[in-house]
């Protein structure tokens, strides 16, 4: 099956590692923040090359699907999460992006660090070859565990859907996730910490 050529997904390649102190241009880490990017209809990849070409930290996490163009298959890289796009900057990289004429609004965002861990979690996914379909609205559910196998110990939400028992990988903030389809006998559950009436933590 004929593969169509690779668009970028993730600038510089270790932008969801552990942080540096300095980017290549200089600008420190901490005077950068990570934003969601809204794009206009079908614009993710072309502002993803956009922004590699300005030499500006993105993450477009994308999965392959097969595609019949022309009653020929293909197969190539979609957005998980169309029409959004992860840009790492300062406010001066924002505003370059902004350039592009390719964004409709730029979502801030509260929880930094959980963000960075979530987009890290779904990349591993990704580069293990989880087969990932894309939910847009979290179910609510038990919290299990992977405790076997390639991704073990990744946490998630379970949900019924036509009789399998899925994993959801929740990014939470944008009331999407990636669920995996997994054998139940996979999983556990994750227990709620319990807690004593004056808010400490119970001993087990």
């Amino acid at each position: 099956m004929p593969i169509l050529s690779e668009e970028p997904s993730v600038f510089p390649a270790d932008l969801l590692q552990e942080p540096s102190n300095t980017s290549e241009q200089g600008i420190s880490d901490s005077e950068r923040l990570w934003w969601v990017i809204y794009t206009k209809s079908r614009q993710e990849k072309a502002l993803a090359r956009d922004l590699l070409a300005k030499q500006v930290s993105f993450y477009l996490p994308q999965v392959k699907k097969d595609l019949l163009i022309r009653r020929r298959p293909f197969r190539t890289l979609v957005p998980v999460f169309p029409g959004y796009l992860f840009l790492f900057g300062s406010s001066d990289e924002r505003v370059e992006s902004l350039r592009t004429n390719r964004i409709s609004r730029i979502l801030p965002v509260i929880e930094q660090g959980e963000l960075q861990r979530n987009l890290r979690q779904l990349a591993d996914l990704i580069a293990v070859g989880a087969p990932l379909s894309v939910e847009q609205r979290l179910c609510a559910g038990r919290k299990a565990r992977i405790r076997n196998g390639p991704l073990a110990g990744f946490e998630g939400t379970i949900i019924q859907r036509r009789g399998t028992d899925r994993l959801l990988i929740a990014v939470n903030f944008l009331q999407q996730g990636v669920s995996i389809e997994i054998n139940d006998f996979l999983v556990e559950p994750v227990w709620p910490s319990r807690t004593d009436p004056d808010g400490t933590r119970a001993r087990a």
